[in-house]
């Protein structure tokens, strides 16, 4: 993982072009032009984490090719607890890269940043993130009915959970 870099904005164009990966990592977007994604992209590069809520760039290590992003959001040093969301292009589907970010990131924020719990919310149709989430140790913790409107209908969201201890038991080397 990395920082987003001004040149990554044709990447974000084109994940963007695609409607599933937009559905599921957040809401289709209205269509912006290419000075827009540069714009965009310059700024994410520019900006400085605050709160500890931050955007990252995922890259392939064998070819630095961009293949998603993720970003931590909701932060509460005072609850001790964070949401993310992460998106992974088509093309890059079940191949690890959304697994391995994921301990990354978690990591990061339970063994460094001192949090407690992450938190994830996701749409009841997304049976692969569910599943990823599930495979990492994460918890249902309930499901907030008919809670988001994509695709013409009211979706559900899945909410899961996973505790620093949790996640130390299964991820941290001892």
């Amino acid at each position: 993982m990395r920082g987003v870099e001004p040149e990554d904005w044709e990447e974000f164009k084109r994940f963007d072009q695609d409607s599933e990966v937009q559905r599921n990592a957040d809401m289709v977007h209205v269509a912006r032009s290419d000075a827009g994604y540069v714009q965009w992209a310059e700024e994410q590069s520019l900006r400085k984490p605050e709160n500890d809520e931050f955007q990252l760039a995922i890259e392939a290590l064998d070819n630095d090719t961009l293949v998603g992003a993720l970003s931590t959001n909701g932060t509460s040093r005072r609850a001790g607890r964070f949401s993310f969301g992460i998106a992974i292009g088509r093309n890059f589907h079940r191949r690890g890269y959304a697994s391995d970010a994921l301990v990354i990131l978690l990591r990061f924020m339970f063994a460094e940043r001192r949090y407690h719990k992450a938190e994830a919310g996701i749409y009841g149709y997304n049976q692969a993130s569910i599943a990823l989430h599930e495979s990492l140790g994460f918890t249902h913790e309930g499901v907030l009915r008919d809670h988001e409107f994509l695709d013409g209908a009211y979706q559900d969201m899945v909410l899961m959970g996973i505790t620093a201890e949790e996640f130390s038991h299964r991820h941290m080397r001892r």
